[in-house]
């Protein structure tokens, strides 16, 4: 793999903290630039319940001599860290034979702080251990873990038929079997910690001390946090998750669709950094010594974002389509095994005017498949089933309309009509017949009032 070599030297201290950060170190930050415009890495590890700290020198050259190591071995007996330390050198060339005999020399005498030596060869081997793969200089994110996108324990198209039982005049037992398609999206939980301290002349002014997790999808574009009740469904879960590529998957579904991540894991982590400078960015209003208000605005330094982890994972995002009659359903979620967040419900919602949601009414018409709000919903006259306004035959009767599945059942409906008897024809109005029973009340009233009745 020789994008290694086309790194810059700037690019592989970029690369090197994103690999560390993967190996499962912590506080994993680049210090300060060097007079020699050299970064190194600093970091912790916990080695059976010690914490040690790590001090890392990045060489980007073809052969690292001794006095490398010698250098480095004196900044970590110089690092200002309570607790043990020791050095890494890892460069993307190889190391001489003398610089390895130190290291050996020191390992011999019980040296308190030794050296860790990583060449080319060994950081490709640690990236294909990781998952990681070298990609335009950086780390692309190769993963094969998701949530699950369905409950095991129930069939797939279990969510859908929990959201028809809702509907009115429906049965879930003879819906058809809908068309089931799983799109796997990236998404990256970001950890992160912020430690800022603002000081004036008057001393500190502000103070940041923050760990911060979120969730962003990453799909191709720039990343966008997801919202909150994505981010549970994410976080709640990522213990449960499957392979990608499980067989089964691929035979519970009509359709599967995988996606890659569309950033790198590098620009992952600038993205999140520039972000959380953002977020806690403020203006803090403060009393010099002079008893002038001031005001200043406290934005963090990059330094002051240390990105603890960054761990990617498949987001199921389910779609079942069903047809019923002549109208077609979608319904959309993200999907976590039983849990799940819903992101298109085309199955509580009126199909001939906009109302939609939970919280309404919605009533199936099996004349023609409609799904429709009580607005569009009325009462077949001959059968008594519910119609939707959409499909219905009307006429009058008794300067009311009447709803019918279709002509046929209005025909049949005219002669059974015709037979009636005048009050049996006129009670197909109530609201007419109850209108005409109040005029007539109202009348006798009135004529019982002049005649001084009452």
């Amino acid at each position: 793999m020789a994008v290694l070599d086309d790194l810059s030297g700037f690019e592989f201290e970029d690369l090197m903290e994103d690999v560390f950060r993967n190996l499962g170190y912590e506080n994993v930050h680049q210090a300060s630039k060097t007079a020699d415009e050299g970064r190194d890495v600093l970091m912790e590890e916990v080695v059976d319940g010690t914490r040690r700290g790590v001090v890392v020198e990045c060489k980007h050259t073809g052969s690292v001599g001794r006095p490398v190591v010698q250098k480095l071995h004196s900044a970590v007996a110089t690092y200002d860290f309570a607790g043990p330390k020791r050095g890494i050198v890892v460069t993307t060339g190889r190391f001489s034979k003398p610089a390895r005999e130190y290291v050996e020399r020191l390992q011999a005498n019980g040296d308190p702080h030794p050296i860790e030596l990583i060449d080319g060869t060994d950081l490709r081997e640690i990236a294909d251990e990781i998952g990681l793969d070298l990609y335009n200089g950086r780390i692309e994110i190769l993963c094969d873990e998701t949530l699950r996108p369905y409950d095991p324990s129930a069939s797939v198209a279990a969510p859908v038929e929990e959201a028809f039982r809702d509907i009115d005049n429906l049965d879930t037992e003879t819906l058809p079997e809908p068309h089931s398609q799983v799109s796997f999206r990236p998404v990256v939980t970001i950890t992160a910690d912020t430690n800022a301290v603002f000081e004036t002349s008057v001393g500190v002014i502000h103070r940041i001390n923050d760990r911060t997790q979120f969730v962003a999808h990453a799909d191709r574009g720039h990343p966008s946090v997801a919202e909150e009740s994505v981010a549970s469904l994410v976080a709640q879960n990522l213990h449960t998750t499957v392979d990608v590529g499980d067989e089964r998957i691929r035979s519970t579904f009509d359709e599967v669709d995988d996606h890659r991540f569309g950033q790198t894991q590098t620009e992952y982590k600038e993205w999140a950094v520039n972000r959380l400078r953002e977020h806690h960015t403020t203006t803090v209003t403060y009393t010099g010594d002079n008893n002038v208000t001031y005001n200043k605005e406290c934005e963090p330094n990059l330094s002051d974002i240390s990105v603890q982890s960054i761990e990617p994972v498949y987001l199921p995002e389910v779609r079942h389509t069903t047809h019923l009659e002549e109208y077609t359903y979608p319904y959309e979620y993200y999907a976590a095994g039983p849990s799940r967040v819903t992101t298109d419900d085309q199955i509580h919602g009126c199909v001939h005017c906009d109302t939609d949601g939970h919280d309404g009414s919605y009533t199936y018409c099996a004349n023609c498949g409609a799904i429709a709000c009580p607005s569009h919903t009325k009462t077949e006259r001959l059968e008594q089933d519910p119609i939707c306004t959409g499909c219905a035959v009307t006429e009058r009767f008794a300067l009311k309309t009447k709803y019918f599945y279709d002509e046929e059942n209005l025909a049949a409906f005219r002669e059974e009509y015709d037979e009636m008897a005048l009050h049996q024809k006129a009670m197909e109005n109530t609201w007419l017949v109850g209108g005409g029973a109040v005029a007539t009340v109202l009348t006798i009233v009135a004529m019982l009032v002049v005649a001084g009745v009452i």
